[in-house]
C-alpha cells in the first residue's frame, strides 16, 4: 500500500503544480504600432499644437476591450494594453503628424506660453475598438484653428479595418486606423501652411461733420474826428 500511496501523492502534487503554473501564466501586453515612423528634419517647420486630445471614457483603462456581436464590450482575458491606452494614442498621433508635416515644431498640448502655434488641432477620439468577429472601427472629429484662433476646418469621420481576429492582429488594425486618421489630418493642415491670416476688420472712422461756415460780421466805417479849417468867431 505504501508504494501506491506514494504514487498518489506524487500525482496529486504534480497536478497542483500544473494548475498553479497555468493560473500564473503571464498575459501578453500590447502597444499601438507606429510603423517605424521617421524623425522630422525641419527644425523651423510649421508650428502645430496638437490638442487637447479627448479620448472616450471607455478607453481609459488597461484592459483590451472586445466588441461582441450584440454590441457589448468585454475585457479580454488573454491580452492587455501595456500601460495607458490614452497616452499611447497621444504619442502615436504626435509622432505621425510631426513626420508627415516634417516639422520638429509639432507639440502636444498643453504647450508653454512661449510657443506660438500657426495651427492648433482639437481632436476627439469617440470610438476605437474591435472584436474577434468585429472589424476595428475608429470614429473621430477634428477642428483646425489658425494662429488668430479662427476655425478653418472641421470634420467628423469613421474608418474601418478588417483583421484576422487575434488580439495581436486587432491591435495592428487599430494602429493602422490611427495612422490613416493622421494622414487625412495632415492633408487638411497643408492648405494652412504659410497662409496669411485675415486681419480683424477695423471699425470705420466716424464721419467728420463739415465745418460750420462763419457768418461774416458787418463792417461799419470807422468815423474819426473831423478837422475844421474855419475861423473861430468871437463875440
Amino acid at each position: 500500500m505504501k508504494p501506491l500511496r506514494l504514487a498518489f501523492v506524487l500525482l496529486l502534487t504534480g497536478m497542483i503544480g500544473l494548475v498553479g503554473c497555468t493560473a500564473h501564466q503571464p498575459v501578453p501586453l500590447y502597444q499601438l504600432d507606429n510603423a517605424n515612423v521617421g524623425v522630422p528634419t525641419q527644425e523651423q517647420g510649421l508650428a502645430v499644437l496638437l490638442g487637447p486630445v479627448s479620448i472616450a471614457d471607455y478607453l481609459q483603462r488597461e484592459a483590451l476591450l472586445q466588441r461582441q456581436l450584440d454590441g457589448s464590450l468585454l475585457a479580454a482575458d488573454n491580452a492587455r494594453w501595456a500601460g495607458s491606452l490614452a497616452a499611447d494614442i497621444d504619442q502615436l498621433l504626435l509622432r505621425q503628424l510631426a513626420w508627415r508635416l516634417d516639422s520638429q515644431r509639432t507639440v502636444l498640448a498643453p504647450a508653454t506660453g512661449e510657443f506660438k502655434p500657426e495651427v492648433q488641432v482639437l481632436l476627439s477620439i469617440i470610438r476605437l475598438d474591435s472584436g474577434p468577429a468585429q472589424p476595428a472601427i475608429l470614429e473621430a472629429q477634428w477642428r483646425l484653428l489658425d494662429k488668430a484662433g479662427n476655425l478653418r476646418d472641421s470634420r467628423l469621420l469613421r474608418l474601418e479595418e478588417s483583421h484576422s481576429g487575434t488580439p495581436a492582429d486587432q491591435v495592428q488594425a487599430q494602429s493602422r486606423l490611427l495612422r490613416q486618421l493622421v494622414a487625412d489630418l495632415a492633408k487638411a493642415i497643408e492648405p494652412l501652411r504659410n497662409q496669411p491670416v485675415a486681419e480683424a476688420s477695423k471699425p470705420a472712422p466716424a464721419p467728420q461733420r463739415p465745418a460750420k461756415p462763419q457768418t461774416p460780421q458787418p463792417q461799419f466805417p470807422i468815423i474819426g474826428p473831423t478837422r475844421s479849417n474855419g475861423d473861430v468867431l468871437r463875440f
